[in-house]
């Protein structure tokens, strides 16, 4: 490409464009999957894009230099041409961008990724890298999802090739994805250029919240992109890493297969627990489906439908929050502890339809459907009684209109969205928790029942319009690429937090036993006439634009700048109820008289104010501007040296669950009331404390108790000045092409910030926060319970160094293989172990939390390789590496209460600490320093039945060697004053991952 070129009439569109953007509402969802050709032809030629598989047809001309752009490609085998002799077919990845040179007759690569037979000629086709991205990720491929181990069919269980990114599968079967410090949530899932946030739970993605589903049907699923940072201003909602996919559509040929896939008992080695018991649980897990697709009118309309189901019965583990404790607690409580089993069902559904009435307009029709029901919630503290009946659903419908012409590529996508979270308790009523006393006060050891917060009813639902506009013909000192686009979203945001059909009574432990008595309870309070479950309808606003700029041969920039607006009605217009309101300005009972309770938190530096919404002193934020800049530079102008980096902000959002709380606390509160026992005293008559009666085992006799009045309700507030989550981004690296290997080499740095995180607001009178030790629990608000306030402050900081290697699969060489290296340097502000969990108690102010290590490996290595093999066979091993992650807890060892967080030591005398125990395993050489090992394979074998009927069996051996992948810990943090930590793995606890097991398929495909 010239370096100079003069400013041509076609910036005109751009301008125009630019300003229709700027006049028109929106915020952009649509982060395309779609694929972009650049390169060089004859000038001012007509250059023809035709997919091999559908007959769609994409034209565009070259410039008067011969440069060109084909945008909004659909990943696949095209046949490329811009007059005789110039003729080239060329494979496409997802999300990616590939350069091709049509200037002269020119041979196929000499390395082509597969082949295609049309009208009985067949075609080699070469995949084209994209390595000029400023992008820090990679792409996973069909070859990757169909060759590698698999131990589920969740499509996301191959992202962890990418380096950077963790896949996991917790004791309970419920699967995740992160990215360095940042939690699931802070993901999002693009499908066909729909992002699939989920804007009320934790998960990253609608369905995933503890949940051992699958998000998507695998069958629907072609390839798909993982960008771990840097992503392109049409990223939205996200602050963590982008998954962005392309589902598969009906071609010009009937395709099908069916498949069924199951393990067992007899398939798997027992896990840690049931060596223990001497006893393994009945397990099993089948996974079904079936897909087909073919031609409604060949090369103008085809279908696409898929339906994948899955029956788990997964073993679990309930271990004792606490050790050295267990002898103290009742004989029937001690029987629940061991192995459980977790039964699931899942029947997920996708079709599509696609119509092609000219060259120019493609219109496509799309539906998803899924339906779980689940026991689950059981497991680590939480015994079997304690289990939840769960029913996920999550239904999308996705209508698209693309019209391209020579010099720009249009998108108007209309969706609509359904997903709830629903659990319910198994066992109503009365239930029970055994914890610790002391220091240690509501330490779980075992919980055997249920508290009202087990009860809810949490999701979104609603449409969502939006227009993507691209300009490829556009010349001014290089050639641009301009893509812009805007949104509108209305969708309804619902959350129940609790039900009032349990109530959870603690139990006090000690050497002496467990007490006879409980000394508290938590349960349901409803208000007459107001609704527990909160609704917001929730508008989001926005718009884009970013310039994929290619100065010349070696220089390309990324510049883009997107800005995003969202309206919660629910906290914008809350009203803080008038008895709330009226209570802080009552006399603190604990306070010298005259004081009120307002003056009390004014002492220890919370102005009340700040909480107290009149419906009009809220705003929605209209600041979220994120600049995103990337550049790369081929070094030698060949694709096969090139520099890359870039730097950006992404915003995303406060989830709902977190908001709605200043509701559904007031209309159907959780109160905690304490009984005066020998172990944990307190004042009959004084905060909410009560002589013991059993007729309080009784939910209706509690709700009694405070009828009339708000006596221990909790009290939740929001700070008036909210902020969205964002995080900032900042990579260089380096790819490079050796031999048949793609390499690459960066440095990454990612800084969340804003997190909306909950303290204890309670002051005693004097303002502190602590005395004797203890926080203010029993100084809550007159009249009320305690007080909890949120406020932004949760942080995480990662610096990564992200090597990877992938040799290709190609036809010829009958092989591909991956390489992918992390090294993580993670901190975060609190010391929660779940990345999702937003409440941090242990400290005055989240901002007195010292930063800590985050719950990440240092060290992860995952390799791949793919083979043909001899006899018709495909095989694939998988090996995963990670040292140990470190134990993230509240480290109590004696040491006198100082009263005061100093020096990132609490009041308490406790301190935040993170603490990798020592490795349990090593691998090949060296010692023991790896906490995670698992190597698997797969082997298949495919049959010819009769033309184009084919079939397989295939093995899958996970965890080959049955390496124990541990996640439980042994704490001793210390005595008498002296910090020295001693972290270990339980030997006997739960594991992450699986155990050894043999998972058995077959199929027909046709």
């Amino acid at each position: 490409m010239s370096s100079q070129k003069p400013f041509k009439k076609r910036l005109l569109p751009a301008a125009v464009a630019m300003a229709m953007v700027a006049a028109a509402p929106g915020i952009v969802l649509a982060q395309s999957a779609d694929s972009t050709l650049r390169g060089h032809a004859p000038p001012e030629a007509t250059v023809t894009a035709r997919n091999v598989d559908t007959g769609a047809v994409r034209v565009t001309r070259s410039s008067k230099d011969g440069s060109f752009a084909l945008v909004g490609l659909r990943p696949g085998t095209y046949q490329v041409d811009a007059g005789a002799g110039t003729q080239k077919t060329v494979t496409l990845s997802v999300a990616s961008t590939g350069t091709i040179d049509l200037g002269a007759a020119a041979p196929v690569a000499a390395a082509p990724a597969g082949t295609k037979t049309l009208g009985g000629v067949t075609v080699s086709a070469s995949t084209l890298p994209d390595v000029t991205t400023s992008e820090v990720g990679n792409i996973v491929s069909l070859r990757d999802i169909q060759a590698l181990p698999a131990a589920s069919r969740n499509f996301l269980e191959f992202a962890d090739i990418v380096p950077g990114m963790v896949f996991t599968r917790d004791a309970n079967g419920n699967t995740s994805l992160r990215s360095g410090a940042q939690a699931s949530s802070n993901i999002n899932v693009y499908i066909d250029g729909v992002g699939q946030k989920n804007y009320v739970l934790p998960g990253g993605l609608t369905g995933q919240n503890a949940s051992q589903g699958n998000p998507f049907p695998q069958l629907a699923i072609g390839s798909y992109k993982v960008i771990t940072s840097n992503y392109k201003a049409e990223y939205d909602q996200i602050s963590s890493a982008a998954v962005t996919a392309e589902t598969k559509s009906g071609t010009n040929e009937f395709h099908g297969d069916v498949f069924g896939n199951f393990t067992n008992t007899r398939l798997r080695a027992m896990t840690p627990s049931e060596q223990a018991a001497h006893d393994k649980t009945q397990s099993h897990e089948k996974d079904y489906g079936f897909d087909v697709g073919g031609p409604i009118v060949k090369d103008m309309a085809h279908f696409f439908i898929t339906y994948e189901g899955k029956e788990f019965d997964s073993p679990t583990t309930v271990v004792p929050g606490v050790t050295g404790v267990t002898a103290f607690l009742p004989a029937d409580v001690q029987s629940q502890i061991g192995p459980a089993s977790l039964p699931f069902k899942e029947n997920d559904w996708f079709g599509k339809i696609d119509f092609e009435p000219t060259e120019h307009d493609r219109f496509e029709l799309s539906g998803k459907y899924r339906h779980e029901t689940s026991i689950s919630g059981l497991g680590g503290v939480t015994t079997a009684t304690a289990g939840l009946n769960t029913i996920n659903t999550d239904k999308r419908f996705d209508l698209r209109w693309d019209h391209s012409a020579y010099s720009w590529f249009n998108r108007l996508q209309v969706t609509y969205e359904d997903a709830f979270f629903t659990p319910t308790p198994i066992v109503r009523g009365a239930g029970s928790s055994y914890t610790l006393t002391g220091a240690q006060l509501n330490t779980t050891i075992l919980q055997t029942g249920n508290s009202p917060l087990a009860q809810q009813n949490k999701g979104q639902k609603g449409p969502a319009i939006q227009d993507d506009l691209t300009f490829n013909d556009l010349q001014w000192n290089g050639d641009h690429v301009i893509k812009m686009g805007f949104k509108y979203k209305a969708v309804k945001l619902t959350a129940q937090d609790a039900g009032d059909s349990n109530a959870l009574f603690n139990y006090a432990v000690t050497p002496a036993g467990t007490e006879a008595i409980p000394y508290q309870v938590q349960f349901g309070a409803p208000t007459p006439g107001i609704s527990p479950v909160a609704n917001s309808s929730d508008k989001q606003l926005g718009l884009y634009i970013q310039d994929d700029w290619a100065v010349d041969d070696h220089l390309t920039l990324n510049l883009g700048v997107r800005w995003d607006y969202e309206k919660t009605p629910s906290y914008l217009d809350y009203v803080t109820p008038a008895n709330v309101v009226a209570a802080f300005g009552m006399q603190d009972p604990n306070a010298p008289a005259g004081q009120t309770y307002a003056q009390t938190l004014a002492l220890g530096g919370v102005n009340i104010n700040d909480y107290i919404s009149t419906g009009h002193n809220r705003h929605a934020k209209t600041g979220e501007w994120q600049p995103r800049f990337g550049f790369s530079y081929d070094i030698n102008g060949d694709q096969r040296h090139v520099v890359f980096g870039g730097v950006g902000r992404s915003f995303d959002r406060d989830l709902y669950e977190s908001l709605q709380v200043e509701q559904t606390k007031q209309s159907l509160s959780q109160p905690t009331i304490m009984f005066n026992t020998p172990d944990v005293p307190c004042t009959v008559g004084v905060n909410s404390c009560y002589a013991w009666n059993p007729a309080y085992l009784s939910i209706p006799t509690l709700q009694g108790l405070v009828a009339g009045s708000n006596t221990g309700k909790e009290v939740d507030l929001v700070t008036n000045n909210l902020k969205a989550p964002y995080s900032d981004q900042f990579s260089i690296g380096m790819r490079n092409q050796i031999g048949d290997w793609n390499t690459s080499a960066t440095l990454a740095y990612i800084a969340s910030h804003n997190g909306l995180v909950y303290t204890l607001g309670n002051r005693y009178p004097d303002g502190s926060f602590w005395q004797g030790g203890s926080q203010p629990w029993g100084n809550g608000i007159p009249g009320f319970g305690s007080l909890i306030i949120g406020n932004n402050g949760l942080e995480t900081r990662t610096k990564q160094l992200l090597l990877s290697a992938e040799k290709p699969y190609t036809k010829e060489s009958h092989w591909g293989a991956t390489i992918a290296y992390t090294y993580s340097d993670t901190e975060q502000n609190n010391d929660n172990a779940d990345p999702t969990d937003q409440y941090a108690f242990d400290y005055e102010w989240i901002g007195n939390y010292p930063f800590t290590s985050s719950g990440v490996s240092k060290h992860r290595l995952v390799m791949t390789g793919t083979l043909d093999g001899p006899w018709g066979f495909t095989l694939g091993a998988k090996l995963t590496l990670a040292t140990p992650i470190p134990d993230l807890n509240l480290a109590c060892f004696g040491a006198p209460a100082s009263n005061v967080d100093s020096g990132g030591v609490a009041g308490s005398g406790c301190r935040s600490a993170a603490v990798a125990p020592p490795g349990n395993g090593r691998f090949l050489i060296g010692g023991k320093i790896f906490g995670y090992r698992d190597l698997d394979f797969q082997a298949t074998k495919n049959f010819k039945i009769y033309g184009n009927l084919n079939a397989y069996v295939r093995f899958d051996l996970i965890n080959a060697f049955n390496w124990n992948n541990y996640v439980g810990y042994l704490e001793n943090w210390g005595s008498n004053g002296s910090y020295n930590p001693v972290v270990t793995y339980n030997p006997t606890g739960d594991i992450t991952g699986y155990p050894r097991t043999v998972k058995l398929s077959m199929g027909i495909s046709f």
